[in-house]
């Protein structure tokens, strides 16, 4: 499982995940920084990944096309700073699974975490 960071999102995430263990890009450093969201879906399931965004097109995408191979975890509800990025997915990281990320929808707002299966 590979995390695909969104060019909304700051570098210091993939970072951060790689240095906890974790398989983790940006799409910067990939040589996606201007894909579209269909291209970062394309190689999300080409990378087995979960891609990690503040893009609201994403949800609204993996629905119109049935897709059910990735996860998504999107950031909602204001900007956040990369340390705002990690705490929160530290918090998500002690009540999801790695095994309930690969087939849902996490969102993460300043306030709480909600799962949504596809």
């Amino acid at each position: 499982m590979r995390f695909i960071i969104d060019m909304p999102l700051s570098p210091r995430l993939a970072e951060y995940l790689a240095e906890s263990g974790y398989d983790a890009v940006h799409v910067m450093n990939v040589g996606m920084a201007k894909s579209s969201d269909k291209e970062i879906i394309e190689y999300a399931i080409n990378e087995n990944g979960i891609i990690i965004t503040a893009d609201l097109d994403f949800p609204r995408l993996l629905a119109l096309h049935g897709i059910e191979k990735i996860g998504l975890i999107l950031f909602r509800g204001g900007n956040y700073s990369a340390t705002e990025m990690i705490e929160r997915m530290e918090r998500m990281f002690q009540t999801v699974s790695l095994q309930d990320l690969s087939h849902s929808i996490i969102i993460i707002e300043k306030k709480r975490i909600r799962r949504r299966e596809l």
